[in-house]
């Protein structure tokens, strides 16, 4: 297969595709607006962050597979590459551990306000009184939205640090997922306003979707409890920013973000954020599963997923039942 990969990728599984044969063009810089020109002749495209527009994929002569290495799928137009026969794939729970060991250091971070301590050290300003106040988490509520491989990846470390772990019942979950769940010691309540109302933390791990969009809202922050913590390491699309800010001035709520409505679509360059900038909020460059550890086993995920899709085998597909590729498309 001929393959482009338009982000970044470790070295050793892009030698790995090499050796089964794949034909690979690693241009790791590739943005948004470039792709459209690049996917000539590929039988598949490997991304990350790049975004997938409908426009590029109808440029594509010969795209079968759009594989997103990591767990969503936002930044891809999944109903285009229906309508084109292309599969869009993704790599569930490969990254869990590293984001969820993301979401707990900015817990620890604003109970400990770390990075205001670090700040004023570096600035020669000693402060131990100041900084002698903080609550602890051990036997605080921590209220988990969204119950995937990331939400629960976090429960289990909550549980660890001797928190009570809550989050909404929801019918149909996956046997797996309530076993692992009540290993935990989750305690589930009826809806997301109960959850506000019990809990001294909610933590985010839903997926971008039109169900979930503004899930944080001006509504439900009526019902969080003054000085909650609220983390997001999942998709900025879940919080009214807006009305964030000011329940934030409002409740003394503080926030930990990885993710941001409107970040920018390259890897540098400048974020217009009053959400980033607000006193309250201790931020992060969207670098969830930004670790080692996370990339090299979603890097292997690929390689098996490419090797199964040339052998016949779809795995993890998320775009419902894609029409048969036709070849060449005018």
């Amino acid at each position: 297969m001929r393959i482009l990969l338009a982000d970044a990728f470790p070295a050793a599984q892009l030698a790995e595709l090499a050796d089964h044969g794949h034909d690979c063009d690693y241009r790791p810089d590739t943005t948004a607006d470039q792709l459209p020109d690049r996917l000539d002749g590929f039988d598949a495209l490997v991304v990350r962050s790049t975004r997938v527009a409908a426009a590029a994929l109808e440029r594509a002569d010969g795209l079968r597979l759009v594989i997103r290495a990591g767990a969503g799928t936002n930044t891809i137009d999944c109903a285009a590459a229906s309508r084109l026969g292309i599969h869009v794939c993704n790599v569930p729970g490969r990254n869990a551990a590293a984001v969820a060991e993301l979401a707990f250091a900015l817990l620890l971070a604003l109970d400990r306000n770390i990075c205001d301590n670090v700040t004023d050290l570096r600035a020669g300003r000693w402060d131990k009184k100041r900084y002698s106040r903080a609550r602890g988490i051990l036997g605080r509520r921590v209220g988990v939205i969204g119950l995937g491989q990331i939400g629960l990846a976090f429960a289990e470390r909550a549980a660890a640090f001797g928190m009570a772990v809550h989050a909404v019942a929801k019918p149909g979950r996956a046997p797996e997922t309530l076993e692992r769940a009540n290993a935990i010691g989750v305690h589930f309540v009826d809806d997301l306003t109960t959850l506000a109302r019990t809990c001294d933390v909610l933590s985010l791990h839903a997926p971008a979707t039109d169900a979930t969009r503004h899930l944080i809202d001006a509504d439900l922050l009526a019902h969080v409890r003054p000085g909650t913590i609220i983390l997001n390491t999942a998709r900025g699309e879940l919080v009214d920013e807006e009305a964030l800010i000011e329940a934030m001035a409002d409740k003394e709520i503080r926030v930990g973000v990885d993710v941001y409505a409107d970040e920018p679509a390259t890897s540098t360059g400048r974020i217009e954020s009053r959400l980033a900038r607000h006193p309250n909020v201790y931020g992060t460059h969207h670098i969830g599963a930004s670790t080692e550890q996370a990339q090299q086993a979603v890097a292997a995920e690929v390689v098996r997923m490419v090797d199964a899709f040339e052998s016949g085998t779809v795995l993890h597909c998320v775009n419902p039942q894609p029409a048969t590729h036709s070849g060449e498309r005018s």
